[in-house]
């Protein structure tokens, strides 16, 4: 028995190390099938969303759903420790150990003994037995120590992941609308200068596509993280710079960033395609289709009140049409697996944008309860 608790103890304690290099020191991808942090994940934000969508009302399920992620990072972490002492627990089961001079008390012993050595409380009321007690002990409390570090550094790396990420996705809201859609983006920035700050502006969201997809493949438990607003998403703002990118490269006159949109466009369909990959997601069809003939002409309408209108429609549609296929199977994949909207084409107009709506009221403000 002793042989055989040795031997668990070495492969629980191997296993979870592992495990903790790949999610917070490895900066790439793991490509193995299995891995208990994914399917922690997984399995969790499955549950999460069944019990929200049965158990909290409508207009409060968008808050609840943004406590999975925080509460999935703790809980992850939790099982980690508990599994290292647990480990340790089998160890110093196998190798003995002194309560107060005495004889051994059992198994709760040892995991109490290597909880106090784990965490370096240093109680002294249970000592380990000689030899190669000692010798794990040491091992525990050193193991312990760096288990805080890395969780101490790995912290504030995953917020300020986050904050860069929302950085650009508030900027986006008077930019492009709330929620942001192709239409009032392009509309927003028509004219001479605006094209000047649409160009500049779809020059940063290719870094922050690159920026979004690195940190989600360090990070995957970022694409948990929600927006501050219900209707902001990092996958929201994602497809809108899409669609408008789509646009563009689909054949606008006047607009003169065709270059630097198709650069953009290329580097966020990488990312929406990889993001599938990471989180196991199928492309899925893209019915109901959110540009149907009705919602095209008044696409159109807005371009044309933007001075956007290309020089063959009928072109620009197929071609449009090809690009949208690129990237939309793969955003419905994920805006249904992370339960998030996906933004329209053309806004309704009946929204104000976040910036126009405090918790005061006044002109286009909306009572305060839909704000806290």
């Amino acid at each position: 028995m002793a042989l055989f608790a040795a031997v668990l103890g070495v492969v629980m304690i191997a296993v979870i190390l592992w495990e903790v290099f790949e999610t917070i020191i490895l900066p790439r991808r793991v490509t193995r099938r299995f891995r208990f942090s994914r399917f922690l994940f997984r399995v969790g934000w499955v549950l999460w969303k069944a019990a929200v969508a049965e158990l909290v009302p409508r207009r409060n399920r968008e808050t609840w759903l943004s406590f999975y992620g925080p509460l999935s990072l703790i809980f992850l972490l939790s099982v980690w420790a508990g599994g290292l002492i647990f480990g340790f627990a089998l160890l110093h089961s196998a190798a003995g150990l002194t309560v107060r001079g005495a004889v051994r008390a059992g198994f709760l012993t040892d995991v109490y003994f290597s909880g106090t050595t784990f965490f370096t409380l240093g109680l002294g009321d249970i000592v380990p037995g000689p030899g190669s007690g000692r010798f794990l002990s040491m091992a525990e409390s050193g193991m312990g120590f760096g288990f805080l570090a890395l969780v101490i550094s790995y912290l504030p790396a995953l917020n300020q992941s986050f904050a860069r990420r929302e950085v650009s996705i508030s900027l986006l809201d008077a930019r492009a609308g709330s929620p942001p859609s192709a239409s009032e983006m392009l509309k927003r920035h028509s004219g001479e200068e605006g094209m000047v700050a649409l160009r500049e502006m779809l020059k940063e969201w290719e870094r922050w596509s690159a920026e979004l997809l690195e940190g989600h493949l360090s990070y995957p438990v970022l694409a948990y993280f929600r927006s501050q607003h219900d209707n902001q998403s990092w996958l929201g703002a994602l497809t809108a710079v899409l669609d408008a990118c789509a646009l563009i490269t689909a054949g606008l006159e006047g607009c003169g960033c065709e270059g630097q949109a198709g650069r953009t466009f290329a580097m966020a369909r990488h990312a929406v395609v990889d993001l599938c990959l990471v989180f196991r997601r199928t492309p899925e069809d893209m019915q109901p289709d959110r540009l149907p003939p009705e919602k095209l002409s008044e696409l159109r309408t807005a371009l044309a009140v933007a001075g956007l209108t290309p020089g063959d429609w009928e072109a620009a549609v197929r071609k449009l049409e090809g690009l949208r296929r690129m990237y939309e199977p793969y955003v419905k994949a994920l805006a249904g697996h992370f339960h998030i909207s996906i933004p329209p084409w053309v806004p309704d107009g009946s929204m104000p944008d976040n910036w126009q709506v405090s918790a005061w009221g006044g002109g286009k403000e909306r009572p305060w309860r839909e704000h806290f």
